[in-house]
């Protein structure tokens, strides 16, 4: 087999992949393109332009001999806190192909969140967005550790996009071999502080095969447009691995997804699969009672990050006249690895086991569970991480061997559908993103007028899972229509903006037990 190459073998079930000895990943999904003569073939699209294969094959290249230029080493880690955008592709790719280890972040983070990351990585780079400039000086600013090279992605001057636009247009890959690691990405911090999940070079040949092409479908011929970033797995893998490892095209909306950003976007660059979140599709359906816009080029839509409800599938359903295949995926697997399947939506489930994935459903000593019965999900697969950077012991906690701990929990239906009863701790997903209830309690106990809080999940009208703050005030404080409004606005000023309470609820005293641990789920039962 020639370097960089990657056999396919569809006869098998599950499809057998086979790697090179010498294998760099950046080769098969960037210029193995041009080799094949799709040089002039759009691979971007979005409000800035139009980027061919031909020029994104040219752009890695330069942000490659860019890194590499600033002194980089290999293995290096590149963080990257940068919009969706074209810029965005070409760091990524130019990174792995010489070599670095580009590691995209979240950019709804806040500073402590970044100082965390920053110093947790020892990352000998930092590129990052005008727009998030605040909150990555201000964690530079007090990190006890520094990059050696800290520079806005783009703008002229001292900035990446200027040592890319002078940088030489070739570069040979960096040796690797599929097991070596290429990328990373943080956890949301499900389980305490986020943690630098290690994926190599196979992951995402082998995510873009099984679902991508296996069980979405995926063509050359078709236009993805993900609502879910470019820093989650999974719109990396919807807007990026999907698209160039078929040779079809992304589009990005670099903003904010809104119903009204998204409906234009659509409508514009007239996608053909749409990823979603049950979130924004239950906002969307009720931005569809007010108007119609013309979402005819779609042939697919696919949700993930969090269950979809059956009522919000239903519905969309009648308002546009296409199904959602709902699955789950996580960061350790880069993608969904149960789905349903176009054509065979089962509402209210996540469907059955991608082909080259296995699930089991275990008890809480590890024994697998009665037909029927619920138990704590695990799965096993190719493109699970290699481990948590320098976390031995929540590796070991996490993984049994080659099988990982999802924490979910899951039963299978009499029809073999796999259904989600939701997490085995206190955790809450807010809108796809894993989002820790201590984090907000301990943001509403630094309000002068919070004495203690607790945070549970609630659902929203649309079945979705929001926080809900049970608060005990401090003495002279009243509760109120302004406090609340003030408690939800210091919220949104401390974290992220998708974890504020959306309701709040006021009480004497919390429920603990007798060594003072507090009760959530009384809090969730009284709910």
């Amino acid at each position: 087999m020639r370097d960089h190459t990657v056999a396919v073998d569809a006869t098998q079930t599950p499809t057998a992949l086979s790697f090179a000895d010498n294998f760099n990943v950046a080769v098969p999904f960037v210029d193995r393109h041009l080799v094949e003569g799709r040089g002039a073939r759009l691979a971007i699209r979005d409000a800035e332009g139009e980027v061919t294969y031909a020029a994104l094959a040219a752009n890695v290249n330069r942000a490659g001999n860019a890194l590499a230029a600033l002194g980089l080493g290999r293995g290096d880690r590149v963080l990257m806190v940068v919009k969706d955008c074209s810029l965005f592709f070409y760091a990524f790719w130019g990174a792995i192909k010489a070599g670095f280890v580009p590691v995209p972040l979240n950019t709804l983070l806040r500073a402590p969140d970044y100082r965390f990351v920053i110093e947790n990585a020892r990352a000998a780079c930092l590129l990052y967005s005008p727009e998030f400039a605040g909150e990555c000086e201000a964690a530079l600013a007090g990190t006890a550790y520094r990059p050696a090279h800290a520079l806005p992605a783009e703008g002229g001057g001292e900035s990446f996009a200027a040592y890319l636009a002078a940088a030489s247009e070739a570069l040979e890959p960096a040796p690797a071999s599929a097991e070596d690691a290429a990328f990373w990405l943080y956890t949301s911090g499900s389980t305490g502080t986020p943690k630098g999940g290690v994926h190599r070079h196979r992951d995402m040949v082998v995510t873009s095969q099984y679902f991508g092409v296996n069980t979405l479908g995926v063509r050359a011929d078709d236009i993805h447009f993900s609502a879910a970033k470019l820093f989650f797995a999974y719109g990396l893998g919807n807007a990026m691995t999907f698209p160039l490892w078929t040779g079809g095209t992304a589009v990005l909306l670099a903003g904010r997804p809104t119903p009204e950003t998204t409906f234009a976007t659509i409508e514009a660059f007239r996608p053909t699969i749409y990823y979603g979140v049950p979130t924004l599709y239950a906002a969307q359906l009720r931005a569809l009672e007010g108007g119609a816009p013309d979402l005819s080029s779609l042939r697919l839509c696919v949700s993930a990050g969090e269950p979809l409800p059956a009522p919000v599938l239903e519905r969309w359903r009648a308002a546009t006249g296409l199904d959602i295949v709902d699955g789950i995926g996580t960061t350790e697997i880069l993608h969904i690895f149960i789905s349903n399947r176009p054509g065979a939506v089962v509402p209210g489930t996540s469907g059955t086991v991608v082909p080259g994935y296995e699930a089991r459903l275990v008890d809480d000593e590890g024994h697998d569970v009665a037909p029927g019965e619920t138990g704590n999900l695990m799965i096993r697969g190719q493109s699970l991480i290699a481990e948590y950077w320098g976390e031995p012991a929540r590796t070991a906690a996490a993984f049994e061997g080659e099988w990982l701990r999802t924490g979910d929990t899951y039963y299978v239906d009499e029809a073999g559908c796999y259904v989600c009863c939701g997490r085995a701790d206190d955790m809450l997903k807010v809108g796809g993103i894993w989002v820790s209830p201590v984090e907000i309690e301990a943001r509403l106990a630094a309000h002068p007028a919070v004495l203690e809080a607790a945070v549970v999940g609630r659902a929203d009208d649309d079945g979705l899972v929001k926080p809900e703050a049970w608060v005990v005030l401090a003495e002279g404080h009243e509760a109120g229509e302004r406090l609340s409004a003030a408690l939800v606005a210091h919220c949104k000023e401390g974290l992220a903006p998708y974890k504020y309470p959306r309701w709040l609820r006021y009480i004497e005293d919390l429920p603990k037990t007798a060594t003072g641990k507090i009760q959530r789920y009384r809090l969730r039962e009284a709910g």
